[in-house]
């Protein structure tokens, strides 16, 4: 059983009356424990769709805030793709005084709530924490992303946010090609500059990735409606149900439609599949639709909703980074009895983020390592009903650091299934550069951009986010998205 809030809370006013901020030295303050987060208990949250981080108290917070060091160098800056002043905001945040706190973070970045989610810390800002080093321990860093989501969600809970301010206007005009972590940052960084900016959203729902692909559970819709409610109070307009390359060209925007300049953040929403036999049969999901029908499209809501849920009993899902623990994370909780993630290599490698695996165990997922997938097999009306898996052992390393998986011969064997999700990763959505003369890409299909400004191949056009980068964080998404606005700016003023 997991420590409940109220017990954590209790133990950090403990400490809280132990320590007083302004006295201690930074042994002290190394000392200090690392505040654990709050979760709903396991045999709760497989039954819903609430967030299982229940977030730090104010006590909690204030404790973990004294833990860092406020070193003179900022080393957790050099890890932060946005460049945020860490030890500042944290140093208000151990003061109480949360709304400066995610002031001076917004200086920087447009979305705490949603960063201090899911971006992967522990790879980036924490990684280079002086605290986590003096503990020879990544895990025992200050916890920087926890932090910036409490003070993120007291300032939106208390109504002390301000929406930024936007200069006086400039006539030009800007189209942000997609709503996702990347165009809202170019979008608030160029309506900040006072130009006219309208954002084209393909689905019904903006947000991109941040809606159809994390689950609830992960990160409640409201609070990506609410970032985009920023957007809209500062000016930007949103235009949903408007997929640019089909009801509009980038040409036509430019030439026809007034923009003098294009931002494309549409995305890496095309699945991979593996090309093995079987991946057509009914029961068979990319995580991308399977997470798209439960976290836009609320198949779970039975009764509610209109979108059909497929009937689970034994689910297979093959990969191992987070898109593979969400689609097993929400298959458990859309009523599958057994959910077994199925990867190649083993525990050690996986891209997941560790606090994402832990959770996927404590909920009852099972881990199948060193198996990879043969075919998959149906029943006389085409419904999975099985998969053939070989065992694995690992090779020499590849490019990517990782070692190898080596198939071993005769190790074949079936394993019932009538569910399997394919959650191997995404290539850039193609639409663009199908109907876009000038736009240079890759190999894999991403954007071809100049790494300085991110202006694509086509004079005027630039591109961030995972259209460039292929699949990658939010925070890398949003750090490519200012990176862009930045050279946007110069370019339209220079007009």
């Amino acid at each position: 059983m997991h420590a409940t809030k109220e017990q954590l809370d209790a133990q950090a006013q403990v400490l809280l009356q132990q320590y007083r901020e302004s006295e201690l030295k930074a042994r002290e303050r190394a000392q200090i424990p690392l505040q654990e987060m709050p979760t709903q208990q396991p045999q709760e949250r497989v039954h819903n769709m609430q967030e299982v981080a229940l977030g730090y108290s104010e006590n909690q917070v204030r404790v973990e805030a004294m833990r860092c060091l406020q070193c003179k160098n900022k080393p957790c800056i050099a890890g932060c793709p946005v460049a945020i002043d860490i030890p500042a905001f944290i140093a208000e945040a151990a003061q109480g005084n949360f709304t400066k706190s995610v002031e001076i973070i917004k200086e920087s970045s447009l979305l705490p709530s949603i960063c201090g989610r899911v971006c992967p810390q522990e790879s980036q800002c924490q990684k280079f924490c002086t605290v986590g080093k003096m503990h020879k321990d990544v895990d025992q860093s200050v916890s920087i992303g926890r932090i910036e989501r409490y003070v993120a969600d007291y300032a939106r809970e208390h109504g002390t946010e301000t929406v930024p301010a936007v200069k006086s206007a400039t006539g030009r005009k800007v189209a942000i090609v997609g709503t996702g972590p990347a165009s809202i940052s170019a979008a608030a960084d160029l309506r900040r500059e006072g130009h006219q900016v309208v954002m084209f959203e393909a689905l019904h729902k903006a947000g991109g990735v941040l809606v159809y692909g994390i689950p609830e559970f992960r990160l409640p819709k409201k609070i990506v409606e609410h970032e985009l409610d920023n957007l809209a109070s500062m000016g930007v307009v949103i235009k949903r149900n408007y997929l640019v390359g089909k009801t509009r060209k980038i040409s036509d925007l430019m030439e026809k439609d007034g923009f003098d300049a294009v931002f494309v953040g549409s995305g890496a929403g095309l699945p991979k599949f593996m090309g093995i036999e079987g991946e057509n049969y009914i029961g068979v999901f990319s995580a991308n639709e399977y997470l798209t029908r439960s976290n836009l499209m609320k198949a779970y809501a039975v009764g509610e909703s209109l979108t059909p849920l497929f009937d689970s009993h034994k689910v297979a899902v093959f990969g191992g980074g987070n898109v593979a623990m969400d689609a097993a994370r929400t298959a458990k909780r859309l009523g599958a009895e057994q959910v077994t993630i199925v990867y190649r290599r083993t525990e050690v490698e996986m891209p997941a983020r560790k606090e994402e695996v832990a959770h996927a165990k404590e909920e009852g997922i099972e881990f199948l390592f060193l198996h990879a997938p043969l075919k998959i097999t149906a029943d006389e009306k085409g419904r999975v009903n099985g998969v053939q898996l070989i065992t694995c052992e690992l090779g020499e390393s590849d490019a990517s650091g990782r070692r190898s998986p080596v198939e071993i011969p005769g190790s074949e064997q079936m394993h019932a299934y009538d569910t399997v999700i394919i959650a191997i990763g995404n290539d850039s959505n193609p639409l663009i550069k199908a109907t876009t003369d000038g736009i240079e890409v890759n190999r894999r299909g991403n954007f071809i951009v100049n790494e300085e400004t991110c202006e694509t191949t086509l004079k005027g056009v630039y591109a961030g986010g995972d259209i460039v980068l292929g699949a990658a964080t939010v925070i890398l998404a949003m750090g490519q998205g200012r990176k862009a606005a930045k050279a946007m700016h110069a370019y339209l003023m220079n007009l």
